[in-house]
């Protein structure tokens, strides 16, 4: 089996494991168990929680002491089992517990399998760089492939949605020993821990410019929570109404939402031309107001008349998403010392995927149950999506105003060298 093709299938089965329940886990909290909004917030926040400081303590772990394609395995096993036990879970506080240690080990995961391809592709002189993206792309497939397998199987609302992402885990638990061996350094000197954990990137903050580019990116990091919170919910609901209760999209509410990833991929091509033409800051106003546009088309959109809105609002999500953090991610690859470039990647993401998921995940849930549940306990709907729209245009108008950046090409220029 060629290398590629080993790198592939970890890819795929990487974020198979992910999107068996990630989109679908909404349906399963509120149509089967019916648990509140708040509660669910707090479930989401497991992701920002553990993306706080696993990604760093796994990478030096991998740097020091177990190979980084063992750590992968030994940490989808433990993850296997946690997601198995989930669907034996009758109380949502014990549910948080359960899917926090899941957490725990599935979001290093993403980060050693990266470091797992990188060293694999290094070790047989293949140009990362060029390699890598057509192999990453297979993550997205998986991903997509994994809600698609839940959609068909009807197990949306199940449990049945975790033993599949569990049975996953347990494969690619199992393939990741037989992977390309990482290199380790038992001979690491020393560091303090505060440069090992990369905190040392927070001295960034100390210039203004970066300061607020970082702020904004937690705040948007709220907005890329929501839809995986709500999205599939949203078209469920559907279900309790006459008219809409046997269109296609109730009864595959999955695959509709599949179309954001699908949009997603799409999206990724077009980056550097519109980096190239616009410039980082106009690239990531277009994907701020693209959330605006997101939010306001599922507001207003329906499974039958309006299910162009639906699918509309899918392929903007690939701007929306893409266009944030491929940008924000190249933008600070420019401004940041070369020393601590890695741990400034980290800082970025942990602004976005941990504090900004973490506010979002738990205001959400509170401003929802305070402001957007009828008497008879039902979602209303468009009230939360148009009050998302507005939280994100106020977070694009404000960028727009306070962040001040100049377009410079030789900036991207030199990101590539």
């Amino acid at each position: 089996m060629s290398l590629k093709l080993r790198l592939i299938i970890m890819n795929f089965l990487q974020f198979f494991v992910w999107g068996a329940w990630l989109i679908t886990i909404g349906g399963y909290w509120f149509q089967t168990k019916q648990w509140s909004g708040t509660e669910f917030g707090a479930i989401f926040s497991t992701l920002a929680i553990s993306s706080l400081f696993m990604p760093a303590i796994s990478g030096i772990i991998a740097d020091r002491w177990v190979n980084a394609e063992k750590l992968l395995g030994i940490f989808h096993l433990f993850g296997a089992v946690a997601l198995f036990t989930l669907p034996m879970v009758d109380s949502p506080s014990v549910f948080f517990w359960v899917m926090l240690i899941n957490m725990i080990f599935y979001m290093p995961t993403i980060s050693l399998s990266i470091t797992v391809a990188y060293s694999a592709l290094k070790g047989d002189n293949q140009d990362v760089v060029k390699e890598y993206p057509p192999i990453r792309v297979f993550g997205t497939i998986g991903f997509i492939a994994a809600m698609w397998t839940v959609s068909l199987l009807k197990i949306e609302t199940s449990a049945m949605q975790f033993y599949v992402a569990s049975i996953a885990s347990v494969i690619l638990g199992i393939y990741s020993f037989s992977l390309p061996k990482c290199a380790i350094n038992k001979k690491v000197e020393s560091t303090l821990i505060i440069n090992s954990l990369g905190l040392n990137a927070f001295s960034l903050f100390k210039d203004s410019k970066m300061a607020l580019f970082f702020i904004f990116s937690m705040l948007l990091g709220a907005s890329l929570q929501l839809t995986n919170m709500y999205g599939d919910t949203f078209i469920h609901d559907f279900a309790k109404i006459p008219e809409f209760a046997n269109s296609i999209a109730v009864k595959y509410p999955a695959i509709i939402m599949s179309i954001s990833q699908i949009s997603e991929t799409l999206f990724i091509l077009a980056i550097p031309f519109f980096l190239k033409r616009f410039g980082i800051k106009k690239v990531m106003l277009m994907s701020m107001f693209a959330w605006v546009v997101r939010f306001g088309l599922l507001g207003f959109g329906n499974p039958t008349g309006g299910l162009w809105m639906i699918l509309l609002s899918g392929i903007v999500y690939g701007m929306a998403f893409d266009f944030f953090n491929i940008s924000g991610s190249l933008y600070v690859e420019s401004q940041s010392d070369s020393k601590m470039r890695a741990s400034a990647q980290g800082l970025f993401m942990m602004m976005t995927n941990g504090f900004g998921a973490l506010i979002g995940s738990f205001l959400s849930g509170i401003v929802i149950d305070t402001f957007f549940i009828s008497e008879g306990g039902a979602f209303q709907w468009r009230g939360i999506w148009v009050a998302f729209a507005i939280y994100s245009l106020v977070v694009a108008v404000l960028f727009a105003i306070l962040f001040k950046h100049k377009h410079n090409p030789e900036e991207l220029a030199e990101i590539h060298h």
